[in-house]
């Protein structure tokens, strides 16, 4: 697995401060795509375990409210293999800190209908996220208005809730 950036002090993708890994490669491919350069799956540098010990790094700060998985597509089927090693070391050594994670991916329609009974990861890979934002950015519904979306057709999804509730449980500014 590619990433092609890491941020370690974001307010722009999600509540609070955050660090933010931008992974590689996209299958959506989405127009108006405001990082097109993370498309290519080869873009970028290796992930490897130098880099999870640079994130857990820029994680230790108390006023560092989590983490925040981008691209790309980080729920592809090769980066989410790729990220469990960073969850799981996340939610262990951290488990008060919260994980977002930007998705061009439908909860309702193919991560739940698809990914959960198909890919062996994907269960471990969301019992780790808390806060999902799903669908593909659309830029005839872009709205530069919604708090942490691109587009009106975009959720911003309870993880946890929503797979215990079997329906979607929508985050509301913390609640």
């Amino acid at each position: 697995m590619n990433y092609s950036e890491i941020k370690y002090n974001d307010i722009a993708n999600g509540p609070g401060v955050r660090v933010s890994l931008f992974v590689s490669g996209c299958p959506h491919q989405c127009k108006g795509c405001f990082n097109e350069d993370t498309w290519s799956y080869e873009y970028g540098e290796k992930f490897t375990e130098s880099t999870i010990e640079d994130i857990l790094n820029g994680l230790k700060p108390s006023y560092i409210k989590g983490l925040t998985l981008l691209g790309g597509e980080p729920m592809a089927r090769q980066n989410q293999k790729g990220l469990l090693p960073l969850l799981r070391r996340v939610k262990e050594e951290f488990p008060k800190k919260d994980i977002w994670c930007f998705t061009g991916y439908v909860f309702q329609d193919y991560i739940k209908k698809i990914m959960l009974k198909e890919w062996d990861e994907a269960k471990e890979f969301l019992s780790y996220v808390d806060v999902l934002v799903d669908g593909p950015f659309k830029e005839e519904l872009k709205d530069i208005m919604l708090k942490f979306r691109g587009s009106s057709n975009q959720n911003i999804i309870l993880v946890k809730e929503s797979l215990e509730q079997d329906r979607l449980v929508l985050w509301e500014n913390g609640n």
